[in-house]
Parts: structure tokens; sequence; C-alpha cells
């Protein structure tokens, strides 16, 4: 695809997104949000428990439920990459008590990873929150005796396809994170895939893996009681909970960056105060002190915007895993 086509492609979802947000404005709105929330918010992790989105999801969900007094269950729907969960939202009523946690997964990198993905990120969603961006952390088990990106690539090369990395599945932010990695340095690792990230966390502490690139929030407390040793992360600037951890791109690898992030999203159509409701609350939580230092705690960078920031990032990630996933031939089951 030419850059022109590309432009012309992205511009083209822009705009789509744009309609949704605006068809979202109207329907008795203001009636809606007058009594949001009166019941229950049901929010879908569409993944296991245990990995980034379902840590970042719980946080938001006790967040709302402090904030407006009604409970906000976390619902997990794991499977297909997000798929189940995420396509279980889009046909949702949108009211605003069903809600996404949704991921670079979700909603950029399953387009262009499954031929008969059953929703449309941005013609059935309407964006509501970017709650976080996510650096990778790669680490490895603390019994390997690698203590850097440098010299896990050595030991890579000189055992080709010996060394085994896990991720949360086939066509995972990890599992793309790490495949990419994998061609930057031009190193071979036999991928085990998972369903979800907490048991390949499991299995890397149990020494069945030896190498794993995922979200920081899912690793960092084994990091930081040594049962995990991180080698470097994958955000263009060090993490602050680990200030001597160097990244990928100051390990030899310029430029590298393979970050993943997190956000709200709600059925389309849902009422547009009704999002801005959402939007501001969680906003509001993701400015205060506590919270921002517990993101920071567990290695996530809160990122209070509004819908139309965090809409336009999906259409622009959607066009920039398009190409990784197509000449890395990533396939699912």
């Amino acid at each position: 695809m030419s850059k022109k086509q590309t432009a012309f492609s992205t511009w083209r979802l822009l705009g789509t997104w744009m309609v949704a947000l605006n068809f979202s404005n109207v329907s008795l709105a203001q009636t809606a949000s007058a009594t949001y929330p009166n019941k229950a918010i049901r929010l879908v992790v569409p993944f296991t428990p245990g990995g980034s989105a379902d840590i970042l999801g719980r946080t938001i969900a006790q967040e709302l439920s402090q904030a407006w007094g009604q409970p906000v269950v976390v619902e997990n729907v794991a499977g297909a990459g997000g798929s189940i969960g995420a396509d279980k939202v889009a046909k949702a009523p949108a009211d605003g008590y069903t809600l996404l946690m949704g991921h670079i997964g979700t909603l950029a990198v399953n387009p262009s990873l499954y031929p008969k993905l059953p929703y449309k990120p941005v013609k059935d969603f309407a964006p509501v929150a970017w709650v976080a961006r996510v650096p990778n952390v790669l680490v490895v088990n603390a019994q390997l005796p690698v203590k850097s990106l440098q010299e896990l690539v050595a030991m890579a090369k000189s055992k080709p396809g010996q060394l085994s990395y896990g991720s949360g599945g086939n066509g995972s932010a990890a599992n793309l994170a790490t495949e990419y990695l994998k061609m930057q340095s031009n190193i071979s690792l036999l991928h085990i895939p998972y369903r979800g990230t907490a048991p390949a966390v499991n299995d890397l502490m149990g020494g069945q893996i030896q190498v794993l690139l995922t979200g920081a929030p899912a690793v960092m407390g084994h990091v930081k009681n040594g049962t995990l040793r991180a080698l470097a992360v994958s955000s263009p600037k060090r993490l602050a909970a680990l200030p001597d951890l160097p990244t990928i791109a100051e390990s030899g690898y310029k430029n590298f960056e393979a970050d993943q992030w997190y956000g709200v999203v709600a059925p389309a159509g849902t009422p547009r105060d009704i999002v801005m409701k959402l939007n501001q609350q969680i906003n509001l939580a993701l400015n205060g002190a506590e919270l921002k230092k517990r993101l920071n705690t567990e290695g996530a960078v809160a990122m209070p915007e509004t819908p139309e920031v965090f809409g336009n990032l999906v259409v622009q990630e959607i066009e920039r895993w398009r190409p990784v996933i197509t000449s890395g031939r990533v396939k699912v089951d």
C-alpha cells in the first residue's frame, strides 16, 4: 500500500469514527444521562484475570463505583484475542451500562489479524476514554544467565530456536511485540501461546519458557521481588518505576517502540452526554495523584484525553500494525 493510499485509508476511518461520535449525540441523550447511572454497570475485560487489561479494568471499575455509588462489575470474557468479549459489548444495548476495556489488540490489531472479525472497531464502538499507555517489559526467568538484551540476543543466536517466549495467545500484543523484536534483532525464538498473560507469567517463573515481552503491570511485582529479571522496556523513555532499566532503543535497536495501550469504549450509539460523563469521571480519576502514583508503580502511564483523541489513536494504530501483521505473516489458530 502506497503512502497516499495509507493516508486516504486513515482519513476514511477517521471520518467513520467521527460519524459514530456524532450519532452518539442523539436519541434522548439528555433524559438518559440525567439519572445515569442508576444501576450496576458491566465492564467487560476480554481476557483472563491477572493481565494488564484486567488490572486496569478493575482499577477503573473501582474508581467509578466509588464516585457514583453504583457497582461496576468486571466480567472477564476471554477468547480469540479478545474478540469474543469485544463482540459481546458491540452487540449490547447502547445505554452506557455495558462497557469494554479495549486495548491495542482488540481495537487495532484484530481487524488485520482476523479475516472474519465479528465487529468493526471504528463502526461498532464509541470511544469513551484513553486510560493508559503501558510499555512492554522484556523479562526472563531469573535463572537464565543473561543480564541484558545484548546477552539474550547472543544466547538466542548461539541456540537458534531453543529459547522459547510466551504470550497471551497467537496474535496478541505480546506476540506481535516479540515478533517485531525478533525481526529487529534477527534472532529465532520459539513461540508458546497461552490463554492469557497470567499463565504465561506463571510458566516463565517456573522455567517452562525463558522469555516474555508483555505489559509492565503483569510482571512488575515479580521484577521487584526478584523472581523475574527485566532486561529492557519497549517505550521511547525509561519507566519511572524502573529508572535503571534501559529501553530497547538504548540497547542497540534505534527507534524501537512497541507499547500497549488501553481504553474504555461503549457500543456505538451510546448517548453523547453519557459518553462525556464517563470520560470526565475517568479522567478525573486518572488526574488524581493517588491513581497516577499507583499506575506509575505498576509501570503504566495515565492518559486522560478526550474521546476524539482516543478515537484517532485507534484509527492510526489500525493502519500502523496492518503492514507488520502482513509482512510478518502473523496468523491465529
